[in-house]
């Protein structure tokens, strides 16, 4: 029993402090830093056209971990890599949880990938 309650109490600390690793951005801070974001995602994240993605909804680390990745390389997008090459990481925390905290319309993926 007593062994149990060790592995509770360790694995209700590494989900904290998961959270709290992922919950770093400002949702307020994120959106004073979307204003080239809109231009193709919306002004909502809700994408109209299907060749850009829809970003309202997603998850915050999933926005963080696609702008790390365009700023360094391992994506590749001259226009996103572009834009993240000017953000810190302080914007890009910012600017994923500003995405996630928004509503997503999402339900399907019809319309929202070419072919379909």
């Amino acid at each position: 029993m007593k062994h149990a309650i060790t592995i509770f109490t360790l694995g209700a600390v590494l989900a904290l402090s998961a959270s709290q690793a992922f919950a770093a951005g400002d949702v307020a801070r994120g959106k004073t830093k979307v204003a080239t974001c809109v231009a193709c995602h919306g002004q909502d994240g809700q994408s109209i056209d299907p060749q850009y993605p829809r970003l309202a909804g997603q998850y915050a680390s999933y926005l963080a971990q696609s702008l790390h990745e365009y700023k360094d390389g391992r994506r590749t997008n001259a226009i996103m890599k572009g834009f993240a090459a000017g953000l810190s990481d302080q914007d890009i925390d910012d600017v994923a949880v500003y995405f996630s905290s928004l509503p997503t319309k999402l339900d399907g993926l019809e319309h929202h990938i070419q072919g379909n």
